[in-house]
This record gives structure tokens, C-alpha cells and sequence, in this order.
């Protein structure tokens, strides 16, 4: 019997009644679900949370729900924009620590909060994943933990392969609250109380203190009210000022992908009494300075187990000289890595002593370093911090256009290249051009304890050129007339922990040669003690005396200078010096016999002794060896090794020098008069190759 069509109202009836089904479904569905107890989901909730965090999870109090629809993303205006979500939140919520973080027993959670709001992602609940918009906290309590080994609780792992689900937190929302930090890596120990403030920029206010890399640490700062933790989320504005002592350090930018502390891209201030007080802040070994400042951008990334650190285009003051440049700094094992080039156009020669611990009394007070230096020493006993060495690598190139001095000491075109590596340090080179030549030097400090047990193994070589006189010394009118040049050599090996001891405990040798240039004659008259001379020198004013050449050579041996050849020769005298330096207990033994060579009114001869410490030398007279200037003359020493200093005659004019005819005269074999004609030939002046005995 074939089947009749149905009445069209019974047709619109039936369509009108499957859809309401359709309609009420999902009505009874939210109903029922607004209305449910969600109390009773919370340990399904938790369950899932915890395994997606990998950690543990717990909703504690009331777990309400209820729907609101998802802000529409830019530019997508699809079905799924109208549907809402579930929106729940959950009263005294706690998380746990992962595994391998061992928590203070008093406070195990790594987190708490009063009240924690969230949404959902429906449709990604179909695909076993936890999505959650933004995440809000009220009144929370953070403990971070980082423990020696590098592990932390604040890095959120990929899900395991056997986990089915995925958890995915997009953004945070503080507000009032507290931050701790314990960090076993740094050494630090720091609170951070959190508020919210009403700002177009920033979203919470913020105040810290405690302690870091075991030094006090105060500050304050601002940042976004929205934490975004994606992975190309939007950047996380910053503002921030630490102190730690008289130590300042400022940023200002922003921050991406917080949950790495990566992706750092801020404008840093910095300041303080001293870089190497930057130690306790930054981890970065830097050498004792003058006060300081500098800004410049800072960039870096942080990841696990390092991070890699840009400091460019800073610019600043260290004392009174200009410094910019570019410094990285890369976290490794064994040792954290610092490279860079660092420039200044003028370097104030005063700024380097806190580097060998030279300042004075009222500069180490301003850097709040201990004054250490005993009364009546000259060189510096404040010990290197060797200890220090051992946390770094470096690899820095340092230039400087000019140096200055009180007395305007013409240095420029500094160049030195400063290598750390595992504790021994290197400046090769070391270079000046200063007073129209250059001197060229290398420095090697071995503080790894391996050649000495506390202290270090020094090596030093050094080699003056052509350094002009007159630009030596310009603010001496006197010599501006003089066309000399200095050339001199030292080799020193050392072991010690200090600048004094270093040298007290030198070996090698010193020498110096100055061929031509011009010296006081007044100087000269009182040395040679010619009392007529000296009286119409004063009545008439001094002059210069013709400075034909000036040879020194210094044995050193356990710190102990000893003159193997020092002679000064000049159109009026030849100055003979014998004697020692003692650079261990800083003590001057000199003699100096003056030979004159015209005819005074009244002329005595007697040695010049000069005596005394570095800080209080004594230039004194032996009146017991004064003698009548008959005649005759000091011959210079004998089978003097003069071939030493060849290299410098050769560095300098050449053979035909002033310097090469003194040395060559000098390494003749000396022949002594016969005893019966030493008191017939006083008076007359010895000739070539003859030694006068000095009465």
C-alpha cells in the first residue's frame, strides 16, 4: 500500500520539535553544568593539571564555573568566536615542585594563591590540551628554586611521550603579592613584594631586598600587568633599579618568553665606587677602578645552563677618562667567557692605580677598599684577589688615544690585548707611544697556584725606543733645548702575590741608554762640589750642560739591583755610579764619583752617596775623601761588559754616537800607571787607557 505524503503542519511539527531537541540539548547541558557541584570534578581537574604540568596540582577550596565568550582574535570573526567558554574559578590553589627540586621543608609549594581565575578552551579539550588564555592570580605566593645543579622550578618541560595530555598557559596576571627567589647557582637569596598600580604601561609595581651572590641587594621596579608566556608572545615592558652597596644598576626595556628569562633587550645604567664591586651583582670579574658609570643596550638570552650577554655601544666614565666599546659575556663550563673592545680618547694616568693598588688613601675610601699600604713604602703591597681568577675567561682588546698626568707625561696610542685563561693573565701587548717613541711591553701573571702556592708567577719584558727628552720632561724649560733619546731594555722574572712583592722578588736585568740631550750644570758643579763654580753658577743662573751619553746596567737578584756599568758622561764631567737598589725593602745605596773635566777657581773632589728609602732618599758627603783637584781622574771600570748595552747603541744614532765612543772606550782593558809616576802625573790629565787611583 504505497505511502501517503504527511500533512505539511505535521511535517513543520516534527522539524520544529527536532529542533528544538536540537536547541534544548545543549540549554539543559549548560544548565546542568552552571548548576553541577564542580566541587566534585577537582579531582579529576587536578589529576589532569598535574599531569600536564608534571608536578603537583591541588584545588583546595571552591571550584565554581561559569560561561563567557572568548575575546574574538584580530582579523576572525568565525563560529567559534560565539561559542563560549568555561570560565572557573578555584579558591586556595597550590603547586607543587618537580621532581629533582628539593623545597624548603616550611614552604613546599612552589606556588599558592587565594583565588585563581581561568578559562578554557572547549574545542581543545576534544584534543586532549589544557589551553588556557590567561591565568589570574590574586594574592599569590611564588617560591622560585634553582638548586647548584642548574635545575629549576620555574621551566615548564615538554609533556612526556606516555602523556595523553597537553597543557598550554599563554598569559599571567599578577596582582598582589610576593615573589621569592633562592638560588643556589648565584648564591642568592631575595623577596619581592608585588602590587598593581594604575599605569599605560606597566601593570604591577614591585620592591625587593635580600641578598645576591651574598652580597645585599636592594631595589624597585615596574612591569606589564600581563605576563606573556608564549612562545612569539608580545615583549614583557621592564623598569627596573638595583642597589648593593654603593654599587647602582638600572634597565629599562623589555622582556619575552619569561618563563626562559629570555630574550632580554633593555637600556642598563650602571654606577658605582669601583668595577670589580660589579663582582657580587653581575658574576663578571672586572679589575679595581675609580668610581664609574656607563650605559649602553644590554641583550641576551638565557638558556639552560648559560646565557649569552651583549653590552654595545656603552659609553661612560672610569675617574676621569672616557671608556666605550662593546662586551660579551657568555655563560660556559669551566669557566663563564668575556670578550670585547673597549676604547677612550683620553685615559687620566691616575686611573690606573687602584688597577696595581696605587691609589692613595682617599681614593681607596671612595671605593670603600681598606687603606693597606704601610707608612714610608712606595710600592704597592695590596695583594691580587687571585682567588677570583679562577670563575673566568677573558679576551679583551684595550686602546686609549692619550695619557694623561699631573705633568702631562705625553703618552698616546695605548694598546693592549688582556687574556684570562684558566688563572693566567697576559697583557701581550702592552704598548705606549710616548715621548716620540714607543714602549713595547709583556706581561704574563700566572695565578693558577700551580707554579706557587698562593701567589704568582710574573714574567716581564720591556723595550723602550726613541723616547725624546724634551717630550719626556715638557714641563722642564730647560730641556727643551735638547735633541737626546732614550732607549732601554728589561727582562724580569718575579714570584708574589702584590706589585712589592713581585719586584722584591725579581731576577733578570735593567737597562738604559741616553745618547745626547742636556743636563744641569749647576747640578753637575754641586756634585763635583767646585764651591767657585757653584757661587758664580747661582750669581749668573744655571745652564745646560752637553749631555754626550748616559749608560746603565742593572743585575737584579732576588730583587737586589746591583750597577754592573752606570756612567754619565758630559762636556764638563763624567759621573761614575756604583751601587745598589733594593727593591724588597725599598732602599737606596748609590755612590756617584764625579769626574770634572775643565778648571775651576776652587775645586774639591769627593763621592756623592745617596742613601736612604724611595719614599725618604738622603743625598749626603763623605768629607773624610775630600782631595785637592790635582789632576788625574776616575778611568771608567775595569773589563766593564759594555757589549750589553750594544743593542741599544745600534737602536739608537748609531756607532757614530756620543754613547758608542763612551762604551767603546769603556771596554778597553785599563792599564794602571807605574808606581813611581802616579804621583809625578797629578795634575795632568790621564790619557787613553790609563786608570787613575782617587785619593
Amino acid at each position: 500500500m504505497p505511502h501517503l505524503p504527511l500533512p505539511k503542519s505535521r511535517r513543520a511539527k516534527i522539524v520544529l520539535a527536532a529542533a528544538g531537541l536540537l536547541v534544548a540539548v545543549p540549554a539543559v547541558a549548560i544548565v546542568v553544568l552552571i548548576n553541577a557541584d564542580w566541587n566534585r570534578a577537582r579531582p579529576w581537574l587536578n589529576a589532569r593539571t598535574s599531569e600536564a604540568l608534571g608536578r603537583p596540582f591541588v584545588i583546595d577550596g571552591d571550584l565554581t564555573l561559569t560561561w563567557q565568550q572568548p575575546a574574538a582574535a584580530p582579523g576572525r570573526h568565525g563560529w567559534r568566536d560565539y561559542l563560549p567558554w568555561p570560565h572557573l574559578q578555584a579558591q586556595n590553589v597550590r603547586m607543587g615542585n618537580p621532581v629533582g627540586i628539593t623545597p624548603d621543608p616550611a614552604h613546599p609549594d612552589a606556588a599558592s594563591v587565594s583565588r585563581l581565575a581561568f578559562s578554557l578552551n572547549p574545542l581543545a579539550l576534544l584534543q586532549q590540551k589544557i589551553v588556557i588564555p590567561e591565568l589570574r592570580f590574586d594574592s599569590p605566593d611564588v617560591r622560585l628554586l634553582r638548586g647548584k645543579d642548574g635545575n629549576n622550578n620555574w621551566t615548564f618541560e615538554k609533556q612526556k611521550p606516555d602523556s595523553k595530555w597537553e597543557f598550554q598557559l599563554q598569559s599571567v596576571v599578577f596582582s598582589k603579592g610576593t615573589v621569592y627567589l633562592t638560588d643556589g647557582v648565584t648564591d642568592t637569596a631575595m623577596r619581592a613584594d608585588v602590587d598593581t598600580i594604575a599605569d599605560s604601561r606597566y601593570g604591577i609595581a614591585w620592591r625587593l631586598a635580600g641578598t645576591y651572590r651574598g652580597a645585599p641587594v636592594k631595589g624597585s621596579g615596574k612591569a606589564g600587568g600581563v605576563l606573556s608566556l608564549q612562545q612569539q608572545g608580545t615583549p614583557f615592558p621592564l623598569q627596573a633599579e638595583m642597589h648593593s652597596g654603593g654599587t647602582m644598576l638600572a634597565i629599562d626595556g623589555t622582556l619575552t618568553r619569561p618563563t626562559q628569562l629570555a630574550a632580554l633587550d633593555v637600556l642598563l645604567k650602571i654606577a658605582g665606587p669601583s668595577m670589580a664591586q660589579l663582582y657580587p651583582l653581575t658574576g663578571v670579574l672586572l679589575p679595581e677602578t675609580p668610581p664609574f658609570s656607563a650605559q649602553g643596550r644590554l641583550t641576551g638570552v638565557i638558556k639552560r645552563g648559560g646565557g649569552d650577554w651583549v653590552y654595545d655601544k656603552f659609553s661612560g666614565k672610569v675617574g676621569s677618562s672616557d671608556i666605550s666599546g662593546k662586551m660579551t659575556f657568555s655563560e660556559r663550563k669551566p669557566r663563564n667567557f668575556l670578550t670585547g673592545n673597549v676604547h677612550s680618547r683620553l685615559l687620566q694616568f691616575s686611573d690606573l692605580g687602584p688597577l696595581v693598588g696605587a691609589d692613595n688613601r682617599a681614593s681607596k675610601e671612595q671605593r670603600g677598599a681598606r687603606y693597606l699600604q704601610p707608612a714610608g713604602r712606595v710600592l704597592p703591597v695590596e695583594a691580587f684577589r687571585t682567588e677570583r681568577w679562577t670563575s673566568l675567561d677573558a679576551d679583551v682588546r684595550y686602546t686609549a688615544d692619550q695619557i694623561t698626568r699631573d705633568a702631562d707625561l705625553p703618552i698616546s696610542q695605548v694598546d693592549t690585548h688582556i687574556v684570562l685563561q684558566d688563572s693566567v693573565l697576559s697583557l701581550n701587548p702592552l704598548n705606549f707611544n710616548i715621548a716620540g717613541g714607543t714602549l713595547a711591553t709583556q706581561i704574563r701573571l700566572d695565578g693558577s697556584g700551580r707554579t706557587l702556592a698562593g701567589g704568582i708567577a710574573a714574567e716581564l719584558k720591556a723595550s723602550a725606543r726613541h723616547m725624546q727628552i724634551r717630550q719626556l720632561f715638557p714641563r722642564l724649560p730647560p730641556l727643551q733645548a735638547s735633541v737626546g733619546q732614550i732607549n732601554g731594555d728589561a727582562a724580569l722574572t718575579a714570584t708574589g702575590n702584590s706589585v712589592a712583592s713581585l719586584l722584591g722578588n725579581a731576577n733578570g736585568e735593567v737597562k738604559a741608554l741616553i745618547n745626547g740631550g742636556s743636563i744641569s750644570k749647576l747640578l753637575l758643579e754641586e756634585m763635583g762640589l767646585n764651591i767657585g763654580s757653584v757661587v758664580l753658577a747661582k750669581l749668573s743662573g744655571d745652564k745646560q750642560v752637553k749631555l754626550n751619553c748616559m749608560a746603565a746596567d742593572f743585575g737584579v737578584t732576588h730583587g737586589l739591583m746591583q750597577t754592573r756599568q752606570f756612567i754619565v758622561d758630559t762636556d764638563d764631567a763624567t759621573l761614575h755610579v756604583d751601587g745598589t737598589v733594593n727593591l724588597e725593602n725599598e732602599r737606596l745605596d748609590l755612590t756617584l764619583r764625579p769626574d770634572s773635566k775643565g778648571v775651576r777657581i776652587f775645586s774639591l773632589r769627593s763621592p756623592l752617596y745617596v742613601k736612604g728609602t724611595f719614599s725618604d732618599p738622603d743625598v749626603s758627603v763623605d768629607k773624610g775623601v775630600l782631595a785637592l783637584r790635582a789632576g788625574g781622574a776616575l778611568a771608567l771600570a775595569a773589563v766593564a761588559p759594555f757589549a750589553a748595552l750594544l743593542p741599544l747603541v745600534n737602536a739608537g744614532p748609531g756607532e757614530q754616537s756620543e754613547c758608542a765612543a763612551l762604551l767603546n772606550q769603556a771596554g778597553r782593558k785599563p792599564v794602571a800607571p807605574p808606581p813611581g809616576k802616579a804621583r809625578a802625573r797629578q795634575g795632568a790629565k790621564p790619557t787613553t787607557g790609563e786608570r787613575a787611583v782617587p785619593r
